[in-house]
C-alpha cells in the first residue's frame, strides 16, 4: 500500500510502502508475533503496535531486503531476527545493478 501521508510529512521523493496489519510481510514468511513478556513490557513504554498495525496484533515485521524480478520471484533475500541491524543501502544498490545488468 502507497503511504502518501508519510512521504508528504517527510518531504520525500520517492514512494514509502506500508503494510497495515504485517499482512505482505506474513506472505514472505516475516510476520514475528511478540510474546507475551515483550508486549508488556511495549506496554508499560505506552507503545501500541496493534495501533501501529491498524489490528489488534501484537506482531512485527522481520527486518527484510528482497529483490523481486518482474515476475514475483524473489531473486535475492537478506532477512534478520534484529531489528537494529539493517541491509546496507550501498550493498542493495549494488544487488540491483547486478540484477538490472542481467
Amino acid at each position: 500500500m502507497f503511504n502518501r501521508a508519510m512521504q508528504e510529512e517527510k518531504n520525500l521523493t520517492f514512494e514509502m510502502l506500508s503494510d497495515p496489519g504485517n499482512k505482505i510481510a506474513e506472505s514472505y514468511g516475516l510476520k514475528y508475533q511478540m510474546p507475551e513478556d515483550l508486549i508488556k513490557v511495549y506496554s508499560r513504554f505506552g507503545i501500541n503496535i496493534p495501533e501501529h498495525n491498524g489490528d489488534d496484533s501484537w506482531t512485527l515485521p522481520l527486518p527484510a531486503r528482497l529483490i523481486i524480478d518482474p515476475d514475483r520471484n524473489i531473486v535475492d533475500a537478506e532477512i534478520g531476527v534484529d531489528y537494529t541491524v539493517r541491509p546496507e543501502p550501498m550493498d542493495t544498490l549494488e544487488k540491483l545493478k547486478a540484477f538490472m545488468g542481467r
